[in-house]
């Protein structure tokens, strides 16, 4: 098989949760070329990826509007179409990936068992063995149909130089001497629900401390510096804050060098399971047996509810979703680790 094309655009967290899908191709088919189309969110990570052989970048707000799709959409296709793909693996499934996959052209298109937006009409769902189960695997089900062996699960990353030399400074500048030991918190999420409580975040923070473990705080944007800041005033002593601070290739790094990571189900934790660093996962809304740090199911931290595996973005009852997951509960999980 030679050219192979894969369309897994966004969220981060998705996008960590397919790579093995890469590295399951290039076991088994060590000569082909794989193609990944991707947004911008996740193109600098999976520039790290040595299993990929090209990345297309697809801006997706150029084509939002009918002069932006008129302008954009040849020279987009001519870039797609520069080879003759045997085959497409649209492990999005939307109607954006759909789209993409339609106009590559590939003489087999294979999609995930729970494709939507009209995206299985352009693709065959493979309904695997663990259409029920973790969602790593059931991308690796669309590389099985593809005839990979799927012999180990890996998340093929390999951290530059250059990228490894500016963690270790932003590290030790932020106040990690190197060699100290230290646990990673990432406090933010997408989703407000999937956030832990910041006064907790505080608690646990100061109990690290007290283990000699140095806290580092790692996110990006607006709402994960106040959720910072706002721990930050919580604490006896602040933690390192590192929010903003790292690109996605650092932050690996970052994750990579930790004895520990906690937060809930947000890329920083999937990555740094993927990474086989040790994880504590918090988990409300989504299912851990779905999206749990994979690997480590055993570290994620359910709370039994009837209205858990909502998969909503806000609670509609109101709830503060990971609110029943106490600090001693983590600290229990810590002490196994």
């Amino acid at each position: 098989m030679k050219n192979i094309l894969i369309v897994k655009l966004s969220a981060i967290g998705d996008v960590i949760h397919a790579l093995p899908v890469s590295y399951a191709i290039k076991e088994t088919f060590p000569d082909s070329h794989i193609t990944w189309v991707a947004e911008a969110a996740a193109y600098e990570l999976l520039l790290a990826n040595p299993c990929v052989d090209e990345l297309i970048l697809f801006k997706k707000q150029e084509f939002k509007s009918f002069q932006g799709l008129t302008k954009n959409f040849l020279p987009f296709r001519r870039v797609l179409r520069q080879r003759r793909y045997e085959t497409s693996l649209d492990l999005q499934g939307l109607f954006k990936s759909a789209a993409i996959v339609a106009v590559a052209g590939a003489k087999r298109k294979l999609g995930t068992c729970n494709m939507r937006e009209f995206s299985n009409k352009v693709s065959l769902p493979v309904i695997g063995s663990h259409a029920n189960g973790h969602i790593v695997e059931r991308y690796l089900d669309v590389a099985r149909a593809m005839g990979c062996r799927v012999e180990k699960v890996v998340f093929p990353l390999a951290i530059p130089e250059e990228d490894a030399r500016g963690a270790q400074g932003i590290l030790a500048h932020g106040g990690v001497p190197t060699g100290r030991t230290y646990a990673v918190l990432a406090v933010g999420a997408n989703w407000p629900n999937k956030r832990w409580p910041v006064d907790y975040y505080a608690k646990l923070s100061d109990y690290l401390y007290e283990r000699q473990i140095i806290p580092v705080i790692v996110g990006s944007g607006a709402v994960d510096a106040q959720l910072a800041a706002d721990i930050e005033n919580l604490t006896e002593v602040p933690p390192i804050n590192l929010v903003g601070r790292t690109g996605l290739r650092q932050l690996a790094y970052v994750l990579q060098q930790a004895r520990l990571v906690i937060g809930g189900d947000t890329g920083a934790v999937h990555l740094a399971a993927g990474l086989r660093v040790n994880t504590i996962m918090l988990m409300g809304p989504t299912d851990a047996k779905r999206n749990g740090p994979y690997g480590q199911l055993q570290s994620a931290i359910e709370i039994e509810r009837t209205c858990r595996y909502c998969w909503k973005r806000a609670c509609p009852l109101g709830k503060d979703c990971l609110a029943a997951i106490t600090p001693e509960m983590v600290k229990q999980k810590l002490n196994f680790l």
